[in-house]
């Protein structure tokens, strides 16, 4: 773009352009502010993969500008060593090789000894990812079987408790990803996490929204233990919208997070209510006591549905998705399997079971990092 200047960014502009970034602001209005060209802002951040890099700091015991401003003016009127490290209060070895190493008496320059200390403190230290090839082949399966990096986290710690070395933090794994420069992981493995980015964004919003209907009975009216988690039997359901309006239902236990798959060829009320009613009867007994939906009026036959099978289904309050907060989330993971705008109607029924396999054998942090199937069989033994 014209008019903008080509000179490389101050560290003044650096620091505003992440700080703007993580407030939210997009890199075309970054670049507006700055009046520099919006592909030198996308450049800067895409760089670090939507990750600031940490700020250098001096430190404590080292010397400062200031203090090479001193010696430099004290070497030229030829002043002792040992009289520059008493007005410094700093030892006469210090001083003596900071000259020294920056040419000595007849060459010592204050701007030239800060920039080289500056660039002779760049000590990198070596990402676990990349120090250890064992471990990072671990990650690199566990990512390709689209666990999170939280997850992976989590597991490795659960896996490998007498190895602290194989213990990683999930953003220690988001680094590897988005910072090329860390040389651990590889960018193409950034498709098999939920988003699919290759940056980290600072802002991402939601929209929701359903209509409402009758006869329904609110969320507030579920029983407390139903709420509270306390046993299993009870589940959330939702639709996962694709292209051409094809959608499959989506039902989560909300002790366990267990998840089923169900295909839905309409979304209708009286399709969803059939396909909801076969699926109950081929559960166990009582291992569907409740259902908490939200307001989309697929569910328009809650009625017959609960006559039907005997599970009572209890409302979120309208645009509440928060309430239902498990369904959400699964929904949030369906995504890496079904993108928006994905043909589902396309999907067989096979392939469901097999999604809801991988994602019921996947460690959950909020489960203590064991996996769905292991909740459930447990608290199902303990309730028979």
């Amino acid at each position: 773009m014209t008019g903008f200047n080509r000179r490389p960014f101050t560290e003044s502009e650096l620091h505003r352009i992440w700080q703007w970034y993580r407030e939210g602001v997009s890199p075309g209005a970054i670049a507006a502010a700055l009046q520099r060209d919006h592909t030198s802002v996308r450049y800067q951040i895409n760089r670090g993969g939507g990750l600031a890099p940490s700020r250098r700091r001096r430190a404590a015991h080292h010397l400062t500008a200031e203090e090479r401003e001193h010696i430099s003016r004290a070497v030229v009127k030829r002043t002792s060593v040992r009289a520059i490290s008493r007005a410094l209060g700093r030892h006469p070895s210090t001083i003596s090789r900071e000259i020294a190493r920056n040419g000595g008496r007849t060459r010592y320059r204050a701007v030239c000894a800060e920039r080289r200390a500056w660039r002779c403190a760049k000590r990198p230290k070596r990402a676990k990812l990349q120090a250890s090839s064992a471990l990072r082949r671990l990650v690199e399966l566990q990512l390709r079987a689209r666990w999170s990096p939280e997850q992976i986290a989590g597991w490795l710690k659960r896996a490998f408790p007498d190895f602290p070395e194989w213990h990683v933090s999930h953003e220690t794994i988001y680094q590897s990803l988005f910072v090329q420069t860390r040389g651990a992981l590889k960018r193409e493995l950034t498709r098999y996490l939920r988003t699919k980015r290759a940056t980290r964004r600072s802002v991402s919003t939601r929209p929701d929204g359903r209509g409402q209907l009758r006869d329904t009975i609110s969320i507030a009216e579920r029983p407390p233990e139903v709420a509270d988690r306390a046993v299993p039997g009870h589940w959330e359901g939702d639709l996962l919208l694709g292209g051409a309006t094809s959608q499959i239902i989506t039902l989560v236990e909300r002790l366990s997070r267990f998840v089923l798959l169900l295909r839905a060829p309409h979304r209708d009320a009286t399709t969803v209510a059939s396909i909801l009613t076969r699926q109950v009867q081929r559960l166990p007994d009582g291992l569907m006591a409740s259902l908490t939906w939200d307001q989309g009026k697929e569910m328009a036959h809650h009625a017959d549905f609960t006559l039907a099978t005997d599970v009572q289904v209890y409302f979120c309050d309208p645009h509440s998705p928060w309430q239902r907060g498990s369904n959400e989330n699964t929904n949030g993971l369906l995504r890496q399997y079904f993108p928006k705008g994905h043909r589902l109607e396309l999907v067989t029924q096979r392939q469901l079971d097999k999604v809801a396999q991988q994602l019921n054998q996947r460690p959950r942090k909020t489960l203590g990092f064991r996996t769905p199937a292991e909740v459930l069989a447990k608290s199902v033994a303990l309730t028979d």
